[in-house]
Order: C-alpha cells, then structure tokens, then sequence
C-alpha cells in the first residue's frame, strides 16, 4: 500500500495516497498510515483522525496520547518527509471539503460526497478566505466526480504566515516539556481526589438521608449537585487523566457515567475529542451546534451540515422563532439540557449496537455500558416510584436535573463568546485553542464549583493534565503567552455570562434585520 518505511515520500506522493482512500497524517517528519481496521477501533472515534488526514498533527497527538501510545505509533509509519523551512505544508482533509469513505454496493471502500463545500466570499477575521463550511449535499443531483480532487487539497492561501504557526508549534512543544519537568502529569490522588470524594460521598447521603426524611425537593436537589461534581471526575477519566491507564479509567468512567448518572461515557469521549480538535468550528464542533435552541454565529442561519451529527442543521421556522430570542432562553434551555444528553448517549449506543469490535479487548466497553446504564434506570426509577404521587415524581426530575445544570453553563461560557472562524489546517494548534477558548477567573476556594476546568485554555492544550494541577499549568501558560505577545483570554464569572448572552443577542437581532430586509422588498415589490 505504500513505500517502506526508511523511504523519503514526496508531498505529491502524499497526496496520490490520499485521494487513493489512505488515511495518512505527519508525525514529527514521519508519514502514518492509519489501517481501516484501527480507524474504525480508535478510542477517540474516527473523526479525531480524519480531521488530520494530510496535516503535520504532532502537536495533537502529543497532547492527547501517553509516551506508550507513541511509541505504538511507530508500528504504522510507512515513510518520512521533508518539513522545509517553515514546517509541512498542510493539505485539506477530504472531510472538510464533505467528502469521507464508505461502503460501496459492491463491497468495497468509496468515495461518498455527504456534504458540499461552502467557501468564504471574502477575506476577513470572522469569515477567512480559509474558511469552508458544509451544506447538505443535494438530492439527486449528477455526480461529476467520483472522489476529492487534487485542488481540494490545496489550502487556500490566507492572512496566517506559515512562518509565524511553525514559531507557535515550536513554542508549543518548548511550553508542553516546561509542563512534563515540572510534573503536572502525575495525578495527587490524595490532595486532589481526596477532598473531591469527601464531597462526593456528603452530597449523596444527604441526598439519601432527605429522601428517607420525606424531604423531596432537599433530597432532589442534593442529587443534581452530585451529579454535577460527578461530571467533573467522569470528565477527567474520559481524558485518561486520573490513572492514566485506558482501560481502568474506562472501567471506572462507566462505574460513575452510566451507573451513576446514566450517560454514555463512550458518546461523551467520541463527542469531546472532536471538541477538542476542531474547536468552535461551526461544520465540524458538535459542542457548538444546537440548532433549534442556540446559534452563536450568523453561519448556522445557512442550515449547514454537521459532519459530527451527519445531518443538516436546519434553520426552519421553528428555529426562526427560538433563535430570535435565545438569548432570553439560555438559562431555561440550560436547565434542562441533561435530557439533551441522555438522548444523544443512546443514540450513540444504538448507532454503534452493531459495528465491528471497537477499542481494546472488543465490545466490552459496549455490554458494560448498556448493563449499567440498566441498573440506573432501576435505582433511580425506584427512587422516583419512592416518591408517591405524579407531581412528586415530575418535580423530583425536574428538580434534580435543574440542580446539575450549572455545569452546562460554566462549559458554553469558555467557547460561546469566542471565534468561530475557521482559518484552515496551517493554523497551529496551540493558536487555535488560544483563539477560540477562555478561561473564567475564579478563586482557588470555590473552584470546586467549576470542577476546576474553569481554566479550559489549559486544558484545551493540555487535555491529559490532572485537573487538580491545571491552576499551577496555567501560571506556566500565561506567562509563556506573555513572553511572545500572545493573547491568555479569560474573564469573570459574571461578566463571561454578559459576553456569551450578549453574543446571542447579537445573532437574534441578525434574523430581526433580515426580516426587516425581506419586508422592506416585498413592499417595494408590491408597489413597483
């Protein structure tokens, strides 16, 4: 399938493999040839890798895989290249352009095009000459090619100096080994989840104890702030940050997720890699797509495709109206958006029922899942009977789902106020997430209520860290932002709620103008 691993390939060949259906992506000067078999088995899904087909993704894979997995790696390099001065010149993944494979009525891997490219007009911060969104491929319409092209593969040449993003991958990798000497990798299980587990237990048997006392709404509301502060140490298992070994923080995410809180960590960990990789990119980020209910950017007002959700965002009427006035809905949207996750935790279970063997040692992760997932219905479908009558049982829902709902927006806060814009694969990642992420400022004796991941631009570039070390990190970050005139975006708790809200009210008026618009022709129609 391609050249021995000692020879040199050329970024034509590259190319040729590509459009061939390989999956080839850079790593420090090396060419990895990603099988189909790992593709399909790979823990952080299969979008975390086609989002770097024929991109240098050193940075990414540092970040987010242990020195074991690296050297794993090795196994699947099939060549080397030539950086050149100013590092590997990228290429556009197949999958930005709506182009991914797939099986064909003949049994064999395809081309399919589910989307179709919609490029910037023209070249500015918000919208780049860079910048490809996706729309729905059209139905029925004739083919005229049977695979991405060549010249889809070619960046589109914008503001970004390839110079100055090789100087911030550079600096990057200089910034992750200050970390790794300083060991902010190693977990303090004691200092750390110590406190955390004290907190844990008290919040469950006060919830027991209210429950046993009659006291529904207390017994209720302790319940959603448990799950709140269990969210954050699912959080951090579904990174691999707690043990560091995958298949015991696995294990024990799906102990705490599925049991516990009856979520798919496995969704979850599919869902936020993806997050993590293309962030705040209004196609690919499924973290910002929430039409009916949210649009942070006047491009979704387009019905683009999402290439996470495989669907088209559709701005219809419905979210005309919503949309029009989210920024008065997003606290009460909010509330209620656990829901949303459960949906979206069985939808994944159910999509993934019958694919090949995923993850290591097969589909146990699956059966495990789905068993646990089981046992929460059966406890907390006890504790809802428990509960007597049909209001008692609608408020007790009501009132401990509400109660874990803070951390739904301590989360948008970090990414909703921030760029959208999508400035192409020579962006670096360390510029990406210092563009698109925003810490909240918070004091060291109630981070707690952040699950200390209100410092998100740490640990967007740092996913792996403990999150018990991420404020010490962050002290290294910001003063090496600092040292080379780099933006450390955050804000207050409160004034990052006016940025986000306000946000949202920028689009809502978009939609009034454009009514405004359309009556203003139609009147003019009329008369004429």
């Amino acid at each position: 399938m391609g050249l021995p691993s000692a020879t040199k390939w050329t970024r034509e060949q590259v190319a040729t493999r590509i459009l061939a259906g390989d999956t080839l992506f850079i790593l420090n000067g090396n060419v990895v040839r990603v099988p189909p078999s790992w593709l399909t088995s790979h823990p952080g899904g299969n979008l975390a890798i086609l989002h770097y087909v024929g991109r240098d993704a050193t940075d990414e894979v540092d970040a987010f895989h242990s020195d074991e997995t690296l050297q794993k790696m090795k196994g699947f390099v099939v060549g080397r290249v030539e950086l050149g001065e100013d590092g590997w010149v990228p290429f556009v993944p197949p999958i930005a352009n709506g182009w991914v494979r797939r099986m064909g009525r003949d049994g064999k891997m395809e081309w399919y095009n589910e989307a179709r490219p919609l490029k910037s007009t023209e070249d500015s911060d918000t919208s780049p000459a860079s910048q490809i969104l996706l729309k729905k491929a059209q139905a029925g319409a004739e083919e005229t090619q049977t695979g991405p092209t060549l010249a889809q593969l070619q960046p589109t040449p914008n503001k970004l100096s390839p110079k100055t993003e090789k100087m911030h991958s550079d600096a990057y990798k200089e910034l992750h080994k200050r970390v790794i000497d300083a060991g902010l990798y190693k977990t303090r299980f004691i200092t750390g989840y110590g406190p955390e587990f004290v907190r844990y237990t008290l919040l469950a048997l006060i919830s027991a104890v209210c429950y046993y006392k009659g006291w529904l709404v207390a017994s209720a509301l302790f319940l959603g702030l448990f799950w709140q502060q269990l969210t954050f140490f699912a959080h951090d298992l579904g990174h691999v940050g707690v043990t560091h070994d995958w298949t015991l923080d696995r294990l024990i995410s799906i102990f705490v997720a599925d049991l516990i809180g009856g979520m798919s960590i496995g969704w979850w960990v599919n869902n936020h890699n993806v997050h993590h990789l293309v962030t705040n990119h209004p196609s690919h980020d499924p973290d910002i797509q929430h039409l009916p209910f949210f649009a942070i950017s006047p491009v979704f007002l387009n019905s683009l495709w999402s290439s996470y959700y495989k669907r088209e965002m559709t701005f219809d009427a419905f979210a005309k109206v919503l949309i029009s006035v989210q920024h008065k809905l997003f606290y009460i949207v909010l509330s209620l958006a656990r829901f949303n996750l459960y949906a979206n935790s069985y939808g994944y279970l159910a999509k993934t029922a019958f694919e090949p063997k995923r993850f290591r040692g097969g589909r146990w992760w699956w059966w495990t899942e789905v068993l646990c997932l089981g046992l929460f219905f059966a406890w907390f479908g006890a504790v809802l009977k428990g509960c007597g009558s049909w209001p008692n049982i609608l408020t007790y829902l009501l009132v401990s789902h509400v109660a874990a709902s803070p951390v739904h927006v301590q989360i948008v806060l970090s990414h909703f106020s921030r760029s959208t814009a999508d400035f192409g694969p020579v962006e670096s990642f360390f510029a990406r997430q210092l563009r698109t992420t925003v810490d909240v400022i918070c004091s060291p004796r109630i981070e707690f209520i952040h699950g200390g991941l209100h410092l998100q631009v740490t640990h967007h570039l740092f996913p792996r860290l403990p999150r018990h070390n991420l404020r010490e990190a962050s002290l290294i970050v910001k003063e090496f932002a600092k040292e080379r005139g780099l933006e450390y975006a955050e804000f207050g708790f409160v004034e990052g709620n006016g940025e986000v809200t306000g946000v949202l009210k920028q689009v809502a008026d978009q939609i009034k103008i454009i009514g405004m618009v359309a009556d203003s022709e139609v009147r003019e129609a009329m008369q004429t």
